[in-house]
């Protein structure tokens, strides 16, 4: 149920961060915030004579998976947060989703930034082309956004934690493991600010679920934790056909998947749910885990030097990057 319906007797109050109901709200509004940025200031065109020594099949697996992260980036920016928004609880829980549904957009737009700077029109066409086709990305698509237009408020919070948490995962996946390689860093860069945004999202609504769930008596709480299980298994299977449509002709697939099933357990944990695969940290190949520890360099906000970002560094994900 909305818990913000019109009431037309009723004052318009304007929000007021002097007096805080909930100040998960107010400290995630104050980590967004500090970590803002945009793509128009990074450089990925220092990456063109990585991009040249790639080999075809390397150059469409980088398209492609940036297509389909695209994509996703698009359904939360446009559905995901704007469905999740209309059940927030206070004004303070309303800014904090409309940062992220903004931030959303910043990512989706950091994409076609990369394309312009390493593709022609003609290949930047065929990568959307491909989203609009693939059958894996179009089930997600759909599958999420049905969700989101016609779930309960629980039901839309735990699927936007499943996409933000997980989904997004084996895309990450090719740019993390070439920077941990010191290839394409420049362009690994605009992940790894994406995927640290996407940390805090998914906590942000993690806990927000998390909240919701509590007051639910037990019987209908292991309902929507079934649920929630069930809609796992149902993304993963559909997941690990995308993968290895992607990776199989790289090698990566099995690698690949490895990583979605430790990501699935952490979107799980921000649920605050026990996780289902028994794939761990110590599994995930540390080439990729060192491309998402890697240290960033500063860079002159203004003058867009270096590959870093001088507002915010860029910081490793930890475990308690996951829960509050």
């Amino acid at each position: 149920m909305n818990t913000r319906e019109y009431d037309a007797s009723a004052s318009y109050k304007s929000i007021n961060w002097n007096v805080v109901e909930d100040m998960v709200d107010k400290l995630t509004w104050e980590k967004l915030t500090s970590q803002f940025w945009l793509d128009t200031r990074m450089v990925p065109s220092n990456d063109k004579a990585d991009w040249s020594k790639l080999t075809d099949a390397e150059k469409t697996l980088y398209n492609k998976v940036f297509g389909g992260l695209t994509m996703l980036d698009t359904l939360q920016g446009e559905d995901g947060n704007a469905e999740i928004m209309k059940d927030a609880r206070t004004q303070h829980e309303i800014a904090v989703l409309t940062n992220i549904q903004f931030m959303e957009q910043v990512h989706a737009k950091s994409y076609s930034t990369i394309f312009s700077t390493l593709c022609s029109p003609a290949e930047i066409s065929e990568i959307f082309r491909w989203t609009e086709e693939n059958e894996y990305l179009q089930y997600k698509g759909h599958r999420i956004r049905e969700i989101y237009l016609n779930g309960t408020p629980l039901q839309k919070k735990a699927t936007s934690v499943m996409l933000e948490s997980f989904l997004f995962y084996s895309g990450f996946y090719t740019p993390l493991r070439y920077m941990g390689n010191g290839k394409m860093v420049n362009v690994a860069e605009i992940i790894r600010l994406i995927l640290r945004d996407e940390s805090v999202h998914g906590t942000y609504i993690g806990y927000k679920f998390r909240v919701g769930l509590e007051e639910l008596p037990e019987d209908e709480q292991q309902e929507v934790i079934d649920w929630v299980y069930d809609l796992l298994l149902d993304l993963y299977r559909n997941e690990s056909r995308y993968t290895e449509e992607l990776y199989d002709e790289i090698g990566w697939t099995e690698s690949v998947k490895v990583f979605l099933k430790y990501n699935a357990n952490k979107a799980l944990m921000n649920l605050g749910l026990d996780p289902f695969f028994s794939e761990t940290v110590e599994d995930v190949d540390p080439i990729v885990m060192n491309g998402i520890s890697t240290t960033t360099s500063n860079m002159d906000f203004f003058s867009s030097v270096g590959n870093g970002y001088l507002l915010s560094d860029v910081e490793a994900m930890k475990d308690e990057d996951y829960a509050y």
